[in-house]
């Protein structure tokens, strides 16, 4: 069983997607993703394959979508394995199995599938998770792939985890120093990569920056 403890009760917002990306209302007005902004350079060359590969574009999101609430579910201590894994489709339950070991890490849960948002850093998401790994007070992500991830290939899920902790200490005022990445691979693979958001700030609002002038909305 999960440990889960209190945590300050955060607005709710509503998330709108139209040509131009994924947008959050918030009470302080419309604000752009997070992974709208920290993917935005890589968006023609996804839509392009999309376009190309519509039916593993669908599969890839289904697959997703269908782990990530797995995961939460339990870490909600909502799922039992031995109880439900019939439940779960074959590919989807051998990429949690995968996993499973580094979630097994986690304890002390702060915060599951939270809203999160931020004037002064100008974006809005749900951060998957923060809670201890190992130990360690993290934002913890979880990704499944295809095939296992180079470092230097996924700036953008470091990007998207420190705007996350920033956006929590905007919210709470408590700050979050480590983040980590969780993936399990259909390649077999399970990686975990780690990292300081301090490291990643400047790069974030260079990014956001750049986001903004390419959308008319800078200086």
């Amino acid at each position: 069983m999960f440990t889960h403890v209190d945590s300050p009760l955060l607005e709710e917002i509503s998330a709108v997607t139209d040509d131009s990306g994924r947008y959050y209302s918030t009470p302080t007005g419309k604000l752009p993703s997070v992974t709208t902004v920290t993917g935005f350079k890589k968006a023609k060359f996804f839509a392009k394959w999309r376009a190309k590969n519509p039916r593993e574009a669908k599969r890839v999101t289904s697959r997703g979508n269908t782990f990530h609430k797995l995961i939460e579910d339990y870490l909600n201590n909502e799922f039992v394995l031995e109880r439900d894994k019939g439940d779960v489709f074959p590919n989807i339950l051998e990429l949690f199995l995968q996993l499973k070991p580094e979630l097994d890490k986690i304890d002390n849960i702060v915060a599951l599938e939270v809203p999160l948002w931020s004037t002064s850093v100008g974006l809005a998401g749900r951060v998957d998770c923060i809670a201890e790994h190992d130990g360690t007070l993290s934002i913890i992500d979880f990704k499944g792939s295809t095939r296992s991830k180079r470092r230097e290939d996924i700036e953008n899920y470091f990007l998207q985890a420190t705007a996350y902790a920033l956006m929590w200490q905007d919210r709470t005022g408590n700050a979050i120093d480590r983040f980590k990445i969780l993936i399990s691979c259909e390649d077999g693979e399970v990686q975990v990569f780690e990292g300081r958001p301090i490291d990643y700030t400047e790069k974030l609002f260079n990014e956001i920056r750049d986001y903004q002038e390419s959308m008319g909305l800078f200086g």
